[in-house]
C-alpha cells in the first residue's frame, strides 16, 4: 500500500528556515517521483515542485525559487524539503505526493504542477511576520 507521511511543520519566524520530511511506503523511488503543494488558507492549491531519482529537480514555482529544496533519500524512503528566508505568505498546509511523472500545465498565466495519485495528510507551516 502507497503511503506518504509528512512531518516537520510548526511554527517559524519571516527570515528562518524550517525541512520538512515525506517519509514513503509502499513504493520506490524507481517508479515514482515526489511532488509537493501546498494550500494556504482561503486560497487554492499549489504545486510548487517535483523531483526525480533519474533527474532530480524539474520543476520549481517562481513563488519558492532560490528559496526551497528538493532531495530524496533512498536509504530512508524519504523526501526532505528544505525551506529558508520563510515568509508570512509561505504559510499553509504542506504536502508530499507521489505519482509516475511529474507533469505540468499551463493556466493560461504560467506553469504550474498537475495534481498526483498519492498524497500524504499535510503538515502545518506557519511563518510568523
Amino acid at each position: 500500500e502507497v503511503q506518504l507521511v509528512e512531518s516537520g511543520g510548526g511554527l517559524v519566524q519571516a527570515g528562518g528556515s524550517l525541512r520538512l520530511s515525506c517519509t514513503t511506503f509502499g513504493f520506490s523511488f524507481d517508479d515514482y517521483v515526489i511532488g509537493w503543494f501546498r494550500q494556504a488558507p482561503g486560497k487554492e492549491r499549489e504545486g510548487f515542485g517535483c523531483i526525480t531519482k533519474s533527474d532530480g529537480t524539474v520543476y520549481v514555482a517562481d513563488s519558492v525559487k532560490g528559496r526551497f529544496t528538493f532531495s530524496l533519500d533512498n536509504a530512508d524512503n524519504a523526501a526532505y524539503l528544505e525551506m529558508s528566508r520563510l515568509k508570512p505568505e509561505d504559510t499553509a498546509v504542506y504536502y508530499c505526493a507521489a505519482d509516475t511523472t511529474c507533469l505540468t500545465y499551463y493556466n493560461g498565466d504560467s506553469y504550474t504542477l498537475n495534481g498526483m495519485k498519492y498524497w500524504g495528510e499535510g503538515t502545518l507551516v506557519t511563518v510568523s511576520s
